[in-house]
């Protein structure tokens, strides 16, 4: 059974940092692709960044693009999303997603989300 779970998430203000984690569980870390997405209320998740299986290659959306930094560690099983500048608009459930193919196309596992709230 794959399991991923994020963490990190909480309340910070405008302008400030943060950093979410996704360990995950039951698949070779090694061979596969992760990502970010974000969600929030009534509207379809949106992709934020993606890592390939040697973190040697990443690709971001434009709106997180020199803000936001993606990072794996496969000896710890974990994927990173480093988030500064954040915005009240990047309030949302940030959600980490993998799978075997890259550039992400499947979306094979996600995990449950954490929330992160910006405040003005």
């Amino acid at each position: 059974q794959v399991l991923l779970v994020e963490s990190g998430g909480g309340v910070v203000q405008a302008g400030d940092s943060l950093r979410l984690s996704c360990v995950a569980a039951g698949l070779t870390f090694c061979r596969y692709a992760l990502g970010w997405f974000c969600q929030t209320p009534g509207k379809e998740r949106e992709f934020l960044a993606a890592i390939n299986w040697s973190g040697g290659s990443t690709y971001y959306a434009n709106s997180v693009k020199g803000r936001f930094t993606i990072s794996r560690d496969n000896a710890k099983n974990t994927v990173y999303l480093q988030m500064n500048r954040l915005k009240p608009e990047d309030t949302a459930v940030y959600y980490c997603v993998a799978e075997r193919t890259y550039p992400l196309i499947k979306y094979d596992y996600w995990g449950q989300g954490t929330q992160v709230t910006v405040s003005s």
